[in-house]
Formats: C-alpha cells, sequence, structure tokens
C-alpha cells in the first residue's frame, strides 16, 4: 500500500480526531475544542500540520511548531504530535511522516528538530532512538488552570 503525505486541510480533522484517540487513550477528548485548536494551527505561519493517506483513508498525522530559538540561535523545530492508526503500524508510515516533517523543518532553516514522549512510550522510544534521535533532557510540565 503506498503512502501518500500531503497537507492537512480542515475537513480532516474528523479523522485527525479518531487518530489523537488512539495517541491519548487516557483522555478523554473534546471534539470541538482541539478542532478549534486545529483550526488555528492550520492558519498558523509557526506550525505544519501533515497527514498520510492510504486508499483514500487518513492513517498518520504528524504536526510540528517551528520557535526561534536563543539556543539553536535560530529556528527549533518541536514534533508536537506523530501518530499512526495502530492498524497500519510496523509498516514504515511514521517513519515516512517524519522524514516528510524533518524535510519540512530544514526548508524553514531549523537547526534542530525535537519532540517529546511520555515515560511508558518505551517502543515509541526505541523507534525514536532508531531515527537517531537522542534523549538530551527531561520535560517539566505544568497544568495551569
Amino acid at each position: 500500500m503506498s503512502l501518500i503525505i500531503r497537507k492537512c486541510e480542515i475537513t480532516d480533522f474528523a479523522e485527525i480526531f479518531k487518530l489523537l484517540e488512539q495517541l491519548w487513550i487516557d483522555s478523554t477528548l473534546d471534539f470541538d475544542s482541539l478542532h478549534e485548536v486545529f483550526e488555528n494551527a492550520l492558519k498558523s505561519s509557526q506550525q505544519r500540520l501533515i497527514v498520510g493517506v492510504v486508499n483514500n483513508k487518513i492513517i498518520g498525522f504528524c504536526s510540528l511548531t517551528i520557535k526561534n530559538n536563543l539556543w539553536q540561535s535560530g529556528n527549533l523545530g518541536h514534533i508536537d504530535e506523530l501518530v499512526v492508526d495502530k492498524n497500519y503500524s510496523g509498516k514504515g508510515y511514521g517513519k515516512t511522516l517524519i522524514d516528510s516533517i524533518t524535510k519540512i523543518s530544514k526548508d524553514l532553516k531549523c537547526k534542530r528538530i525535537e519532540l517529546d514522549s511520555a515515560f511508558h512510550r518505551k517502543e515509541a522510544h526505541q523507534f525514536y532512538e532508531s531515527l537517531g534521535y537522542e534523549n538530551r533532557a527531561y520535560l517539566f510540565s505544568k497544568q495551569l488552570d
């Protein structure tokens, strides 16, 4: 099955939402609020969103945020989400999405690309390391209500 990578469109959201439910299995997701965030990301000059399509079905999603960064003396790309439908995992589609978002990062003059991954996602960590990513820091987070 051939994978097509393309930019996201607003009409993609319902299928992407189903993928996000697979990514964040411990969360109850609010369709409307995520749709608004998705729409804002599509309009943003600092974000890029792509999907992987097989047989006219969205089977993967990846999002990138570009930020001006003093540490890098230039642009830093951050992969915010990467998910491949569980029925399509292990076929190289995740790598293709990462390769595509990496090319976009390079085209946007990013000097480095990063992502974060939850502690329990051991298989994902092995996947990222196999692609040359290194675990170089802890991510600290605080909920703001």
